[in-house]
């Protein structure tokens, strides 16, 4: 009797023994099995995953804005190279709007009034801000005309882009010589346009 109690014993031992070395190992399996498992691919159309600022992850591109025009931007000046007109002429210098061409914090620009009216004020990256205040034969639909004081800057500073420009007031079709004064006056170099300037 007490030696088949010890055979029994030790069968029970060893069944927990090797009870807890299958445990072990199917345990460990999983381990392995989950670290090999490689990252699940993101689907078309999913988000990434926002990062924070230590570099992590970009978010997603930002759209164009709804208010963003996409145009072909030229350069032209006040000269018979551009306008037909030479300095002396009584109308040298004075855009279709009647305001007096400027390179400024605002500047004069040609566009298709149909699509810009006179007065609608654009932000063009690379040049600046820009009110339609005049129009060209060529200037047709979605281009523009940006206005510099010589052809060697029209050249150099800009010759011809596609450009996504952001129509920050629509113009009423009127400009005046007094508007645009004010509004360069109240811009900073760098700043932004007074909020009042967008709304009148």
């Amino acid at each position: 009797m007490v030696t088949s109690f010890f055979y029994i014993k030790r069968g029970l031992t060893l069944l927990l023994f090797l009870s807890v070395i299958v445990i072990g190992l199917n345990t460990a399996r999983c381990s392995a099995s989950a670290e090999a498992t490689p990252p699940k691919q993101a689907a078309a159309g999913d988000k990434p995953a926002s990062k924070n600022n230590e570099g992590e992850a970009a978010g997603p591109s930002k759209k164009l804005k709804p208010n963003t025009v996409e145009v072909v931007a030229t350069g032209y000046t006040a000269g018979v190279e551009s306008t037909g007109k030479r300095p002396g002429h009584p109308l040298y210098g004075i855009t279709y709007s009647g305001v007096k061409v400027r390179r400024d914090q605002v500047s004069t620009i040609a566009a298709d009034t149909k699509l810009f009216p006179i007065g609608t004020l654009l932000y063009i990256p690379g040049y600046g801000y820009g009110v339609v205040a005049d129009t060209g034969s060529a200037i047709k639909g979605k281009r523009i005309d940006l206005y510099f004081e010589t052809i060697k800057q029209v050249y150099e500073q800009w010759g011809k882009r596609t450009v996504h420009v952001e129509v920050l007031r629509r113009g009423t079709g009127k400009l005046s010589q007094a508007w645009l004064n004010k509004i360069n006056l109240a811009i900073e170099a760098g700043k932004p346009i007074p909020q009042t300037y967008l709304e009148s």
